[in-house]
Formats: C-alpha cells, sequence, structure tokens
C-alpha cells in the first residue's frame, strides 16, 4: 500500500497511469473491506408480520439494500409451517424469526445464522378486564393463544408452571392458527382473554374503537405485559430476547453480505424510531391487513433494540434453558452449540 501512494509527482501527470494506479487503489479497498462493493442480483428478505419485520420492510422500501442487490423482495410469513418452508427453499437469504425457531433449525443441521436478536417485548394479553394484570389473575378463564407450541404458548406455559399454575385445571385453553383468528373472536365477544403479539395488539385496540366494529366490540385493554411477568417471576430485566433476524440457506456461509444486511436492519430500525409515522406509511404495504396506525401503535410500545448475536448471547442461554426445561423439542432436543452464537 506504502508503495502505491508513494508516487512521484510526474506519475500525476499522465492520465493513463492515473487511471491505472486508481484502479489498483480501488481493488485493494474492495478486497480489504471484504468484496462490500459486489451486488447480488436477487436478496429476498422474509418476516412475519410483527415488529420484528420492520426495519426488513422499512430497509427495502428506503432504498437501504440498492447497493447490496440489484433487487430486494421482502416475503411475508404467516404461520410455522411458512416459515420453516421459507428456511428451506434455497432463494430466500435473510429471516425474522422467533429465537427458539433459529435455534430448532440449528440443531436440525438446516443451515441457519443468527444475526441479531431485535426484539425484546412484544407479547401481551389483551382482555376485556384491566384488572387481571398477573397470570394468576386469569385462573379458571378461558384463553386464546394463536400459534400452539410456538412463542406465545411457549412463554404462557413456562410462566404459568414457575408459579404453580396446572394448565390444564387452572385454564381454559382454546387455540387457534393466527394472531388474527384471536384477534377477531375478542372483537366479536366471543371470547374475554387472548394472548397476542405486536402489532397484533394494537390492530385490535383500534379495531375495537372505530366504526363500524366500535358498534359491537368490547372495551379491550392491554391489562398484562409477558415481559414484566417474566421480570417479576425470574427476577430479571422486563425483556425476552424472542426474535430477531438470521441467515439461511447457501447465504447462512455469506458473512459480507450478512454484515451489510445487519448494518442496514439496525440503520432501519433507528430511522423507523426516529420517524415513526413516516415509517408506519412507508412499511403497511408490505403487511397486507396490518395498517399504518397499528404499525405506528406497535412501533410506540415493542421493546425493539438491534443487539448482535454475540452481546444477546447470556439472554439467549437464560432463556434457552427454560424453554429446554420445559420441553427439548422446543429446541430441536438440545441446548444450542456455541457455534451458534459465533
Amino acid at each position: 500500500m506504502k508503495a502505491i501512494l508513494n508516487f512521484k509527482k510526474g506519475v500525476w501527470q499522465k492520465p493513463h497511469r492515473v487511471i491505472l494506479a486508481a484502479s489498483v487503489l480501488f481493488f485493494i479497498f474492495t478486497v480489504r473491506l471484504g468484496g462490500q462493493t459486489t451486488k447480488v442480483e436477487t436478496l429476498v428478505l422474509s418476516g412475519p408480520p410483527a415488529s420484528v419485520s420492520f426495519p426488513l420492510a422499512y430497509a427495502v422500501a428506503s432504498g437501504a439494500l440498492k447497493n447490496v442487490a440489484e433487487h430486494v423482495e421482502f416475503k411475508l410469513w404467516m404461520t410455522p409451517d411458512q416459515l420453516r418452508s421459507l428456511a428451506l427453499d434455497k432463494k430466500t437469504a435473510i429471516m425474522a424469526m422467533p429465537s427458539n425457531v433459529a435455534a430448532n433449525l440449528y440443531n436440525k443441521n438446516i443451515a441457519v445464522k443468527p444475526l441479531n436478536i431485535s426484539t425484546w417485548g412484544i407479547l401481551y394479553m389483551l382482555s376485556r378486564d384491566k384488572n387481571r394484570t398477573r397470570l394468576a389473575d386469569f385462573r379458571g378463564e378461558e384463553i386464546v393463544i394463536p400459534f400452539r407450541g410456538d412463542m406465545p404458548d411457549i412463554v404462557f406455559q413456562i410462566l404459568a408452571k414457575k408459579q404453580g399454575l396446572n394448565i390444564q385445571k387452572d385454564f381454559k385453553i382454546r387455540y387457534v392458527t393466527t394472531p388474527l383468528d384471536a384477534m377477531q373472536l375478542l372483537l366479536t365477544r366471543r371470547v374475554r382473554h387472548v394472548i397476542l403479539p405486536e402489532p397484533a395488539v394494537s390492530m385490535a385496540l383500534r379495531k375495537s374503537g372505530a366504526y363500524p366494529i366500535k358498534l359491537i366490540a368490547p372495551d379491550l385493554f392491554r391489562s398484562m405485559s409477558f415481559q414484566e411477568e417474566w421480570a417479576r417471576v425470574f427476577k430479571r430485566k422486563d425483556i425476552m430476547p424472542q426474535a430477531g433476524i438470521v441467515a439461511v440457506g447457501d447465504w447462512a456461509n455469506n458473512k459480507a453480505l450478512s454484515k451489510r444486511v445487519t448494518d442496514a436492519y439496525s440503520q432501519a430500525l433507528k430511522k423507523c424510531m426516529e420517524n415513526i409515522a413516516v415509517c408506519s406509511y412507508a412499511i403497511a404495504p408490505y403487511f397486507g391487513y396490518l395498517t399504518p396506525e397499528a404499525i405506528y401503535d406497535a412501533l410506540k410500545t415493542s421493546k425493539l433494540d438491534a443487539v448482535d448475536i454475540r452481546a444477546s448471547e447470556a439472554e439467549l442461554k437464560y432463556f434457552f434453558q427454560k424453554l429446554y426445561e420445559e420441553n427439548p423439542a422446543l429446541l430441536g432436543g438440545k441446548m444450542p452449540a456455541e457455534d451458534f452464537y459465533r
């Protein structure tokens, strides 16, 4: 490098030598930056209609990845089955997913590389009773839970058992396929309590106060925070490493691409939180039934912080240990190896 930069004055008077020197410098800087100027043809990102996906969608909407790929696409997944299908299709590069699903896929020798944890608190009990603020307050009640065996159900069962509550005897559990199904049951007065993640909580609260649904919908309350219940029961901070982004398939070993997308994700989240209204309207078209207003409310209330996977290790290990004690199958039969966090 020193030899290249130590040109004699006369060199700069030769246009062709200037071009040659610039090309050499460009090549060296490109190599040292890990080929970051190289663009891929197509970059497919995917995530659920949840807060963890908002920065991915905003990175696409704002053009933050235009220097990474010629064409960038965001695909929505709605169910765990769709998530797993996309993780295996060899076309998707980066996915937003629950942390335990990432661990489960990893332990089944499916190519995944966790990049960050960004969702630390989006789970609530949405209820018609504002006075029930702890899980024990719901003893004897029917509770609707979406995604049986996945994050809402897992956290509910862990917290219930920790407090000596019997899932079968102390509650009447009703499982539904998606948060939208649970929300509809609540809005039409067929149930009183549902466990929902953001932004489904904000969507339900908005809908219950708007015409014509307002005419039949009950008053609803964000009565219990599962993050606060977790902190109270386990005597920890009111955060849970619930979800983040993961490189999948052939992309799992592409460190240069992963870093660029991770950086873009962090910047997108930062910009979203700096101007929530602009972000909400920009990304709403990517999420079907979600309104900009619901996205706005969800961004206001969700605990979002893009933390590198290594820096998330301690919280993840504690969280995974609780999941493993509940049911090893939730993590694919074992705790993830150290490489999962590297």
